[in-house]
């Protein structure tokens, strides 16, 4: 049988001094949170940073940590509203900057995209404009609506569990998924 620390014990170590504790946390909760932070920005890269505030931010605010509700449940709030500041605070700019770094050097050369021989132009271009299409109509949605799917579909949480995190109702939750699929539902063609 393997033995394992319960969250609140891991904090109550912490918060005594034992801040390598903090690690058993991090290690825990690491894979959903990425996977939370990947639903609203899209990116490994910026998904990977924004892991490390939520880490960062929780650490920081561990001692304000009341116990109302469950860990997780907390570290999720912070991932939420840190990813959802994170996605105010990104233009349209930014995301016309990074297909430009896609496609172009820095030198200003055109990158040669490497198509493997099992696939076909088509179907990547199929594929990239679906994903592409997705990212716009998440990023097009309300920030309640956008948190609520986000953690449905990324998370596979449960609308109980999402209405924890959101502090809202079964019924609220249920609501703000069937909102988002109907303002998401003209697909690309």
């Amino acid at each position: 049988m393997i033995y394992r620390i319960s969250d609140s014990e891991v904090i109550r170590r912490v918060l005594e001094g034992e801040k390598d504790m903090y690690r058993e946390l991090v290690e825990r909760y690491q894979p959903i949170v990425f996977r939370t932070c990947m639903g609203f920005l899209h990116n490994k890269d910026d998904a990977d940073d924004l892991t490390q505030e939520v880490f960062i931010q929780s650490y920081l605010s561990l001692s304000g940590f009341r116990g109302n509700s469950s860990f997780s449940t907390w570290l999720y709030r912070i991932a939420v509203n840190i990813s959802l500041n994170k996605v105010r605070r990104t233009s349209r700019i930014f995301i016309l900057q990074r297909l430009d770094s896609f496609f172009y050097t820095k030198k200003g050369k055109e990158i040669q995209l490497i198509i493997p021989d099992n696939e076909n132009p088509e179907s990547i271009l199929i594929r990239n404009e679906h994903r592409e299409w997705l990212q716009q109509a998440l990023n097009s949605l309300p920030g309640k609506q956008r948190t609520a799917i986000v953690l449905s579909r990324y998370d596979d949480l449960s609308q109980m569990e999402i209405a924890v995190i959101m502090n809202t109702t079964e019924g609220a939750v249920e609501s703000l998924i069937q909102r988002a699929k109907v303002n998401t539902d003209h697909g690309p063609d």
